[in-house]
């Protein structure tokens, strides 16, 4: 296999050689004592646009940025999320920025918040990229550096500390489904607790009301039975697609084309889900990549998927064989 295969999923790791047998003991909840919490998070606060604008802010305030970072760093990377034995090269890879916009008073910010979640491969040092989504620019909240981020599933203390709480429930759900048929759900219901908890908070994304990229209708697209093949896109695309790649690349791909088929039938249930164009968006240039090389009738299969589902997308399949 050329492109992601040749370069990056040649070469053997011993750290992603055994991910994918550990995540399966961890699945079955085979415990021995706390090792490591589930998440590595890197954290980046971007204020370059305050400096911009006309809410400037004393060269000293730089302060409260790096006490921002080091807090939500603190939350992610400290709390335990689950019940569940991680050891460190079981955990989840994942990054968080506030790109910040407006500054309306000393702990008053606003902006936009990204997420960005990665996956080892089995067998290759190659980590494919399996959540990244950018939120609406209507991210608002209230830091106050002298008090640490504090944050309960049933309560809304903030909405920062909400908003990293859900995604982190919402990664958790993605990356175990792409380990095990439907092992996320648990975290997408508890995603869903947090929403709950904030929906009456003011602040927006928390309602059904907020706009067709709301924290709501990721959540939604998860929980609705409805939509419940999107649980096996993920397990096929990764566990028995891209971790079989050095073993059987022709069976990797078809089975990868199949959770495409499952993502197609999402879509055909209701068009334009956030959770299924998320999916196209962050996987697009990873699919050029793994069917470039691949037989014409592969390639057409995948152009058809993605041209009714994500058309915006096709374009950059523009080499592919759909004859």
């Amino acid at each position: 296999m050329k492109g992601v295969a040749t370069t990056s999923m040649a070469k053997h790791r011993t750290r992603t050689a055994g991910v994918g047998v550990a995540l399966m003991l961890v699945l079955s909840l085979v415990s021995f004592g706390a090792r490591a919490q589930e998440f590595h998070c890197s954290v980046t606060i971007n204020s370059q646009k305050l400096q911009t604008t006309t809410q400037g802010y004393d060269s000293g305030d730089k302060k409260v940025f790096e006490n921002m970072k080091q807090a939500i760093e603190d939350l992610v990377n400290g709390r335990k999320w689950t019940n569940m034995t991680f050891e460190p090269v079981e955990q989840l890879d994942c990054s968080i920025a506030l790109i910040l916009s407006t500054r309306s008073s000393a702990t008053e910010f606003g902006g936009q918040l990204q997420v960005q979640l990665r996956r080892p491969v089995y067998n290759s040092s190659y980590s494919s990229g399996i959540f990244n989504y950018l939120e609406s620019n209507n991210f608002t909240f209230t830091f106050n550096e002298s008090q640490p981020l504090d944050f309960d599933i049933n309560n809304f203390y903030g909405n920062l500390s909400s908003a990293i709480g859900y995604y982190c429930y919402i990664m958790l759900g993605i990356y175990m489904d792409s380990y095990a048929m439907g092992a996320g759900e648990p975290y997408y219901a508890l995603a869903q607790q947090v929403q709950q908890s904030a929906e009456n908070s003011g602040f927006a994304g928390w309602r059904s009301s907020d706009g067709q990229k709301s924290r709501y209708w990721f959540m939604e697209n998860h929980t609705n039975s409805a939509y419940e093949d999107l649980h096996s896109v993920y397990y096929k695309y990764h566990r028995l697609g891209l971790d079989m790649m050095t073993k059987d690349q022709q069976q990797a791909r078809q089975n990868i084309i199949e959770a495409l088929q499952d993502l197609q039938k999402v879509h055909k249930k209701r068009t334009n889900l956030l959770s299924v164009q998320q999916f196209v968006d962050v996987k697009i240039q990873e699919l050029v990549s793994i069917f470039t090389p691949a037989p014409p009738q592969e390639q057409k299969q995948v152009y058809d998927v993605i041209h009714e589902v994500s058309p915006i997308n096709v374009v950059k399949l523009k080499n592919f064989n759909t004859k």
